[in-house]
């Protein structure tokens, strides 16, 4: 027992340090904590005492007691956490609550994360507690320390300790709202349609950005003197800035315009209304450049177009499927970039692009890991590419790109299918993103529109040796159908698949569709005896809350961490549960349910319940007359 434990101490060292915790083991480096260990023995002697790792992060002290069977995770009693001299000494929750407990009451730290961790490296329970002067919180049980490291152990604090909402919760609250209100008002006085809503907030988005080169909202006067017209105001200003974004070539710009010609032709807009004295154009330029235009224009990696393209759908009454359009949300765009270990150096492409969430994702990772101005401007100008078929998407992710400085975004509105991947090649991409169209191959003219082909199609843009991430529904990774078959065949031929992650069914939130992520490398046939991983991520720490949709909870950061821990191999130990490594075939489905076996011991606690199990089914059917289903037949 003693081995397995000093195993499992060696694995939760291995865990503090990769969130960057320097811990102390057996006492403490700070005078004043190891001196009120002095009198802090779990037995209750005052003696030593001798927690596994003590650490200090900023102005919080965290104190850890490791036990070897998560049978001794902690004893409760009278659903408090029992402090008798058995309980401290013998279980992980108890004694690391004694230990915080006496910190507390020795030293001047107030605020003490107490973790009772138990098991071995691959089946454990590590689970914190919150103590204070006031008393203690259990927390939810954590897989890594990274919310306890120096970036993020105050926000953790301040969410879940305190209840507090975060700041971008608020300003993503309220920006949901701010979006709410605007659809109603684009309803009853604009009658645009829900197409026609984010390309509205996208055109005088482009006009307001000219308020430093001129442009003034008392412009907007409700002339109706042809070429003065509110709409035609607008359209100037924001074609001016189309050009001062320097967005080429001249086809791009026109294609872009088009989509905005709505806000100069429609009387509508235009006419002053008695009930606003103003025209609903200004009415709305005003509400947008007060409520929304800071957040827009912000150095977020939020797709904040994308979100009100989704609010307007969902408020119409509709989900976004019909129009053939699955936005990718932020966590899944950024933990993209993850899988993938996206560099400066790396040339994105998405041939989905939508509004743009995977390029914003991708360019931000990149922009902050640059080394020189001039390596910010390439990636802006050369190493960001996309694809768009859709003409009014293809509008709001020009818009997004500029809106965050990149008028130079190689954006292409085009059928991907139609294009040539050599072509698409000598662009010198490295890595490629995708969020494809979902079921559209329903017969067989249209098979070669299924996610699959997708996938094979951007695998062949993608240089060799690149990585390739996409996001498609469960059902695509088990090939079903003979084309799809075929499909899988081709790519497995040709390129090597690194994993599928299988998703929170959430994900796409209202959507109803079950996704999962696979991650390729192109231009290297699999070989044999290649081993992929399939992680079941199901539980990825966000959750469905009214009015938000699909939100962060305190657990996110550290599945997060946990799932790419396991992907980069820098963990052996882990339940098949969660992740399974195997060698594959093209037939096989490429799902975590398809590879899964339970390697999980049962306990002796198991094997006593199911026998009690077992012998009181036999004793009900007994007293109800069945003995006879028990009685040995002679052979």
């Amino acid at each position: 027992m003693a081995k397995k434990e000093a195993n499992f101490d060696l694995y939760i060292h291995d865990l503090l340090v990769e969130a960057g915790i320097q811990a102390d083991t057996q006492g403490s480096n700070v005078f004043e904590i190891n001196n009120a260990l002095k009198t802090a023995s779990k037995h209750q002697t005052g003696n030593t005492g001798y927690p596994e790792y003590v650490a200090v992060v900023r102005d919080f002290v965290l104190v850890m007691e490791d036990k070897a069977d998560r049978a001794n995770l902690c004893l409760m009693e009278d659903e408090q956490i029992s402090q008798t001299i058995t309980a401290t000494r013998d279980y992980a929750v108890n004694g690391a609550l004694f230990y915080a407990q006496h910190i507390i009451e020795h030293t001047a730290f107030k605020k003490v994360f107490a973790f009772g961790n138990a098991g071995d490296k691959k089946h454990h329970i590590l689970r914190p507690v919150f103590v204070d002067e006031q008393g203690y919180k259990v927390l939810p049980d954590v897989q890594t320390f990274e919310n306890f490291s120096d970036s993020h152990i105050q926000e953790y604090y301040q969410r879940i300790v305190l209840g507090q909402v975060p700041p971008e919760d608020i300003e993503l609250a309220d920006i949901l709202k701010k979006a709410k209100e605007l659809h109603e008002y684009l309803r009853n006085y604009g009658g645009l349609g829900e197409d026609e809503k984010p390309l509205f907030v996208s055109a005088i988005l482009l006009a307001l950005r000219e308020q430093k080169y001129g442009f003034r909202l008392n412009m907007l006067v409700g002339d109706t003197v042809q070429g003065n017209t509110d709409g035609e105001i607008l359209y100037r200003y924001l074609e001016n800035n189309l050009k001062r974004a320097k967005v080429s070539p001249d086809v791009k710009k026109e294609r872009v315009l088009n989509q905005f010609t709505l806000i100069k032709d429609r009387p509508q807009l235009n006419t002053i209304r008695e009930d606003l004295q103003k025209s609903p154009l200004k009415f709305f330029a005003e509400y947008i450049n007060k409520n929304i235009f800071q957040a827009l224009i912000s150095n977020s990696p939020e797709d904040y177009l994308g979100r009100f393209y989704g609010e307007f759908v969902s408020y119409s009454g509709g989900d976004g499927q019909a129009l053939g359009v699955v936005l990718t949300p932020r966590h899944i765009t950024e933990l993209f970039c993850d899988l993938v270990d996206l560099k400066p150096t790396d040339v994105l492409f998405d041939p989905c692009c939508g509004t743009g969430g995977f390029l914003i994702s991708g360019m931000h990772r990149m922009l902050r890991a640059a080394s020189s101005e001039q390596q910010r401007k390439d990636i802006k100008s050369k190493q960001i590419h996309g694809i768009e078929i859709r003409d009014d998407m293809f509008s709001i992710a020009t818009t997004n790109m500029i809106l965050r400085g990149d008028g130079q975004s190689n954006l292409v509105c085009t059928d991907f299918l139609a294009q040539n991947p050599g072509d698409i090649q000598l662009k010198g991409v490295t890595v490629g993103f995708m969020n494809p169209p979902y079921s559209q191959a329903k017969t067989k003219e249209t098979a070669h529109l299924s996610e699959l082909s997708f996938i094979r199609r951007l695998l062949s843009c993608v240089c060799e040796g690149g990585k390739v991430a996409v996001i498609v529904p469960v059902s695509a990774m088990i090939g079903k159908t003979k084309d799809d078959k075929e499909v899988k065949e081709d790519i497995y031929t040709h390129h090597t698949l690194e994993g599928v992650i299988t998703l929170n069914k959430q994900t796409f939130y209202g959507v109803g569709t079950n996704p999962c992520i696979a991650v390729f490398t192109a231009g290297e046939p699999h070989p044999a005896d290649k081993k992929a991983k399939f992680i079941n991520f199901e539980d990825d720490g966000f959750e469905v809350k009214m009015h938000l949709g699909l939100v962060e909870t305190e657990r996110a950061k550290d599945r997060r961490q946990y799932l790419l821990d396991c992907w980069r191999g820098c963990t052996a130990d882990y339940p098949s549960s969660f992740m399974v490594e195997s060698t594959v075939e093209a037939t096989d489905e490429w799902l975590h349910s398809f590879y899964y076996y339970n390697d999980e011991m049962p306990t002796e606690q198991d094997f006593l319940t199911t026998i009690a199990d077992y012998l009181t089914f036999e004793f009900n059917m007994v007293t109800h007359g069945r003995g006879y289903l028990f009685e040995q037949k002679e052979g």
